[in-house]
């Protein structure tokens, strides 16, 4: 073994077996299979969270209030809606969710339940329409909270998804 060093030994290596290698490929396969199972379970189990600011200055036309509101409202990949909005300097009497781009008014979609200390709470069970649903991924439904000054709405605040 001329042009090596003492000690040094070659080591073989035998090729894998048919068995090693489908052993190897079905623990690959089996990985990526469980990876893509689990992201799309979460990708359908999550919910868009949107914090809304509600102004007279977002109603159409602008309403100038001292009233004001903040909510979270959560809609599910498959149009499922809850949250709630609370509100302040307002006497309101009652609060939708509408549909319509911003700058424009829309028919309501979902009534809100007046809760206590100027809450205003989205139903169980209340669900988007698949029209609806594509009418939010656009941004184009908005809450709407209503007064005796101002029927037509005092305060608003659009959905951004």
């Amino acid at each position: 073994m001329a042009g090596r060093a003492p000690g040094c030994y070659v080591l073989r290596q035998e090729p894998p077996t048919k068995g090693a290698i489908m052993l190897s490929t079905l623990r690959h396969t089996t990985v990526a299979a469980a990876a893509v199972l689990l992201a799309a379970g979460v990708g359908l189990a999550s919910a868009a969270t949107v914090h809304v600011r509600l102004t007279g200055a977002q109603e159409v036309p602008p309403v100038h209030t001292v009233a004001r509101g903040t909510g979270l409202i959560e809609i599910s990949h498959d149009g499922a809606v809850s949250g709630k909005v609370a509100t302040h300097g307002i006497k309101a009497t009652m609060a939708h969710i509408h549909e319509a781009a911003p700058g424009k008014n829309g028919p309501p979609i979902i009534m809100l339940k007046r809760g206590p200390k100027g809450t205003w709470v989205v139903p169980a069970g209340s669900k988007l329409s698949p029209r609806e649903y594509k009418a939010f991924l656009a941004g184009d439904l908005y809450v709407n909270v209503h007064s005796r000054a101002h029927p037509g709405g005092e305060i608003r605040g659009q959905l951004k998804p």
